[in-house]
């Protein structure tokens, strides 16, 4: 049940995060398939950052080191590019669109996060 509401809230972000960047596209909002593809980069999005981010920051831990963290962005921004790459109907103009969705996405997560009761759901 964990993973539907984390699923749910993802979704949720990279809606309002598609609503707030113009760089940024989901396709047709007034079809189901706008909807769906919302759905499918927060689950693209989820295995991504899983399975690849991890490797990526021990392989870039020294430039992540020499940067104090900011290089962590740049991988984000990345993930955002490639997620675009594999999901049809997803577009990011360039990187620094992807660079400032992944911003929004972190921040709409964190608020709605907290809205949701996070920290109480991981007690249970």
């Amino acid at each position: 049940m964990n993973v539907i509401v984390r699923l749910i809230i993802s979704t949720l972000a990279v809606l309002i995060a598609d609503l707030l960047l113009r760089g940024v596209s989901l396709g047709a909002m007034d079809t189901l398939n706008g909807v769906l593809t919302a759905v499918l980069t927060a689950a693209v999005l989820a295995l991504l950052n899983g399975l690849l981010k991890p490797v990526l920051v021990i392989l870039t831990l020294p430039i992540t080191f020499l940067t104090l963290g900011l290089f962590l962005l740049v991988i984000n921004a990345g993930l955002v590019l490639l997620a675009a790459k594999l999901i049809p109907g997803f577009t990011v103009e360039s990187f620094w669109w992807a660079l400032g969705f992944s911003l929004v996405l972190s921040v709409v997560q964190g608020l709605l996060n907290a809205l949701d009761g996070g920290a109480k759901r991981k007690e249970e």
